[in-house]
């Protein structure tokens, strides 16, 4: 089908009142835009929750798929302006004008999509009757970046080629999969990936070449595959902590809410399964259900390649730098935890020391997140900073440099910090470590359902739950001491070293760091993880998601070790932060080593805090510090191992 705009939508919805500019823009992209008391010049059909179902402003893409698009531009000047490309939630929708005043009225245009697969972009019946395209291509690819993200880069370009938009000046932003979009966007720069998985320099349908200039992802994934199913591969202390070894443990609660409010909330229009091996969802979806065992089989192996190819920017080709990068991401959200971020800023800081890149962290987020007003005020000023200078050339150049602030508990208590650093190695100068001894057992069903479902994030888990603080049947706990006055902050990744003796290869560990108040009554989380160890008896090592959380005085900080992060069986679904391992077969761990990042200096608390000890490498081929650890140093697994005998 030629391409075309299709607007179902009457005109009339929007007033049509004196511009302010000296001249129309009649259209873009071929939707007719209508001029706002203030003079915005407003293209598209509203958003899809205002909207009546079937009312929709698409344009053709690449291959036909008619995408549902809202673009704007400010009231001063005609263009060519820079452009704010906005990219929303899974299950959401392209934004509104509202939405977009934010950078409209800084004087930027903004654009805005729906992606394939939702809503009005093919996932309703009327939007699939409307152009037989969307049967064909028009399904949910999960931010496949031959095809969603291309389908912006195409959309720009078009709107470079109308005189629109500078072809340098573009930023990209968005949350969750947005997020992912806008990561893509930063990986690839100036460069589109085709079908194929090839890479072409990014051209307008002209010829113009265009590059991004800066993005600020919220909340994003960078490889998603260890994001749903993480195995324990990824350290925050790394150079490439990219996914290795065995397949991880399905996060279960979220892959089945996602997938769920995806058909429900979405509208979303996913393919049979095994109709479309790059975007079998439903497919997938059925192979982690399953469960074990995974080793040796050809689908876990299929899917983990596919998601590695084309869905995650962690895996782009990074044989050059990549756009101007200002990360956010929450130390509460147990979806898309902080290692998403580290994971790409260590290797770029690693590759290119002199490209702009930034970390944000808090208690934001997806569940567990509180999202409270000043954290997320404090993300926004950061974000406008990072656009506005390298969009609009205002202000000074942001620092290439990491903000966190710590999760509190109360509505109306502030948001701890913010602590400062100029890398992520310096964040926590200081570090907390119990060296335990004699041996405990993991039991195959050990844990508290009750504690499980308090602490189980989707679909509406809370930062601050607290649950009964006794120590859960089957499990090993190792504690610090109660606080010392004045308590101390616990910023950044908790490292586990243990030698590990587990029969079988279906099993997993899940870990939990809880705060256990006076008296032991009661627990919170600050942190988890969970873990498929390796199949081999000795000394490993793994770590625990970031977090930023103070201990007060008197509060003991506890390490729960567990067979699963579940509170019901396999097939209950949303109950289950992390499925049950199929055939779980006991761990007995002895020689245990807990290493817990502080805020606070060496010396600190009397000589509690220690300067942080060599970290520990993993065993996988190549691996290296990233930087800002050489001052720290390193020794590998057998090493540690000979200090410990």
């Amino acid at each position: 089908m030629k391409n075309r705009a299709v607007l179902f939508c009457a005109v009339a919805a929007f007033a049509v009142l004196p511009s302010a500019a000296k001249a129309a823009i009649p259209s873009a992209l071929g939707i007719p835009c209508t001029v706002q008391a203030d003079g915005q010049r407003w293209c598209g059909s509203g958003a899809y929750k205002q909207a009546p179902a079937d009312v929709r402003s698409t344009v053709e893409s690449f291959d036909g798929v008619p995408i549902d698009v809202n673009i704007a531009f400010p009231a001063a000047g005609d263009g060519p302006y820079p452009l704010v490309m906005m990219f929303h939630g899974y299950s959401g929708g392209k934004m509104n004008f509202d939405d977009m005043q934010r950078w409209l009225a800084k004087g930027y245009a903004v654009f805005s999509m729906t992606n394939r697969g939702f809503h009005e972009s093919c996932g309703t019946e009327l939007a699939k009757a409307a152009d037989p395209d969307c049967a064909t291509s028009g399904f949910v690819r999960l931010d496949d970046t031959r095809y969603e993200v291309r389908d912006a880069q195409l959309f720009a370009g078009r709107l470079v080629d109308e005189g629109l938009v500078q072809p340098a000046k573009i930023a990209a932003t968005g949350g969750s999969y947005g997020g992912g979009m806008s990561m893509s966007l930063a990986a690839l720069k100036n460069r589109t990936m085709m079908p194929d998985g090839s890479l072409v320099p990014w051209t307008s349908p002209g010829g113009t070449p265009i590059s991004l200039a800066v993005a600020v992802p919220s909340i994003p994934w960078t490889d998603l595959a260890y994001a749903l199913a993480p195995n324990g591969s990824t350290y925050d202390y790394i150079k490439d902590a990219g996914y290795a070894g065995r397949f991880g443990v399905m996060k279960q609660s979220f892959v089945d809410g996602l997938y769920l409010a995806g058909i429900t909330a979405g509208e979303g229009y996913y393919t049979a399964p095994g109709v479309q091996p790059a975007a079998d969802l439903t497919g997938w979806k059925a192979l982690m259900e399953a469960g074990e065992p995974y080793d040796g089989k050809a689908a876990p192996k299929q899917l983990l390649d596919e998601i590695h190819a084309h869905h995650s920017s962690y895996y782009i080709d990074h044989s050059q730098a990549p756009a101007p990068l200002m990360i956010s991401s929450g130390f509460t959200d147990d979806l898309f935890p902080a290692n998403e971020a580290t994971r790409f800023y260590n290797r770029t800081r690693a590759e290119f020391p002199d490209t702009p890149l930034g970390l944000f962290f808090g208690d934001f987020g997806h569940q567990r997140a509180q999202n409270k007003a000043g954290v997320k005020a404090a993300l926004v000023a950061r974000e406008d900073a990072w656009v506005d200078y390298y969009l609009g050339n205002v202000g000074s150049k942001p620092a290439s440099n990491v903000v966190a602030y710590t999760q509190t508990c109360g509505a109306s208590v502030a948001d701890g910090g913010p602590f400062t650093a100029a890398d992520w190695a310096s964040v926590s100068p200081g570090e907390i470590r119990l060296q335990a001894s004699g041996k405990q057992t993991v039991k195959a069903k050990s844990g508290d359902p009750k504690v499980a479902a308090a602490f189980n994030p989707a679909p509406a888990g809370t930062a601050c739950a607290s649950a009964a603080g006794a120590k859960e049947r089957g499990t090993a706990n190792y504690q610090l001491k109660p606080a010392p006055a004045g308590g101390f902050t616990v910023l950044g990744s908790a490292t586990v070293i243990a030698k590990i003796k587990q029969s079988g290869a279906n099993s997993q560990i899940a870990a939990r760091l809880v705060d256990v108040a006076p008296g032991g009554a009661k627990k919170t989380l600050v942190a988890r993880a969970v873990w498929r160890p390796a199949t081999s008896n000795g000394f490993q090592v793994f770590q625990l998601n970031p977090g930023g959380w103070k201990v007060q005085k008197g509060h003991v900080l506890r390490l729960e070790l567990l067979s699963q992060d579940a509170s019901g069986a396999q097939s209950t679904q949303l109950a289950n932060y992390g499925r049950p391992s199929n055939g779980q077969a006991p761990a007995q761990i002895s020689a245990l080593e807990l290493r817990v990042p502080v805020a606070q200096k060496p010396g600190a608390l009397g000589g509690l805090v220690q300067k942080p000890a060599k970290k520990v490498l993993p065993s996988r081929p190549g691996v290296t510090l990233a930087t800002g650890y050489s001052r720290i140093g390193s020794q590998t697994l057998a090493q540690y191992g000979r200090t410990r005998r």
